[in-house]
């Protein structure tokens, strides 16, 4: 089971490198999946085989720590030597958990996650789920992020109870239940879509450009280098001038951090400039924060269009 995991991650690695910011916002989700199981341990009287499981969950994501309640059956082919017992057969076993999970990377495109869970299990006896236990469980697994709302995971679990026991023509016979599970699933999350990107940096007046970025980026798009390298050309048509490259950011986070980041987002553009052919002593950068929003919004709020830096010849 580690071998699979180890392999999944190193196929999904670049995607994570490569990974834009999602899945940002907090919400109530719902999810369902389902896979292989099988029991472990052993016993000279039962034989086991792979068995199946399935389940649904609902939750809270709060972009990070994700708190779920889950309810999910499965069940175990078996063969008992053990006459009239209740597992001749197949087992099969009911679950009621909470779980607390914790995603790592949960912005990415590609989130591995680890969680535990706790609950009550309602295993089967005398040929019913009669049998109520203690339950526990863990598990380690990999989510894609499709989009805000939806998400694909693939996972690997324990499972756990306390020892059910079985009557027989002998008495009552207990035995240890741990389970091994392999589950793909999708969940889906109720949040609103993100804002459309803005449209592609243009001119704003000649002889002033605009170029936007990502959220909590400082990093020049393909579009926003072209706009640069316009920027450029019409320094060099003008002659003798001077640029200055200004920097903002939307109302999402603190006010000290957005001074920083758009003073880096200034910066990146005068060096993409100077690159461009533009001297450095011909350049003034400045930063203004949350200050001179382009769109006007509340705190908080993630406007693609005053994350950008104003670049003026003059």
């Amino acid at each position: 089971m580690k071998k699979l995991f180890a392999a999944a991650l190193m196929v999904l690695a670049p995607a994570v490198v490569q990974a834009q910011s999602i899945n940002a916002q907090e919400g109530f989700y719902i999810g369902a999946g389902g896979g292989a199981a099988w029991f472990v341990g052993s016993n000279s009287n039962v034989n086991t085989w792979t068995g199946w499981s399935v389940g649904g969950k609902a939750g809270y994501d709060f972009v990070g720590p994700r708190l779920e309640l889950e309810v999910g059956y499965g069940q175990i082919p078996t063969s008992a030597n053990i006459p009239g017992s209740a597992i001749n057969g197949k087992v099969g076993q009911l679950n009621v958990m909470a779980n607390l999970l914790y995603d790592f990377m949960p912005t990415s495109v590609i989130t591995p996650y680890i969680g535990a869970g706790a609950g009550v299990a309602f295993v089967d006896s005398n040929s019913s789920l009669s049998s109520t236990q203690f339950a526990y469980q863990a598990m380690v697994g990999v989510a894609y992020n499709v989009s805000e709302q939806l998400r694909f995971a693939i996972e690997g679990r324990y499972v756990g109870t306390t020892s059910p026991s079985v009557n027989t023509p002998f008495g009552n016979v207990s035995f240890q239940n741990n389970n091994i599970l392999a589950l793909a699933g999708v969940s889906y999350k109720f949040v609103s879509p993100p804002p459309p990107p803005p449209a592609a940096p243009s001119m704003v007046a000649p002889p002033s450009f605009m170029v936007f970025f990502d959220w909590d980026r400082a990093n020049l798009s393909a579009q926003a280098l072209t706009t640069i390298k316009q920027a450029a050309g019409a320094y060099k048509q003008k002659g003798n001038a001077r640029i200055t490259a200004t920097g903002h950011t939307d109302t999402s986070g603190t006010e000290a951090y957005n001074m920083a980041l758009s003073l880096r987002r200034a910066n990146a553009v005068k060096d993409a400039l100077v690159r461009e052919g533009v001297p450095a002593t011909a350049i003034a950068v400045l930063g203004r924060g949350e200050q001179g929003l382009l769109v006007q919004t509340g705190p908080n709020v993630r406007e693609p269009q005053n994350r950008r830096v104003e670049i003026v010849i003059q």
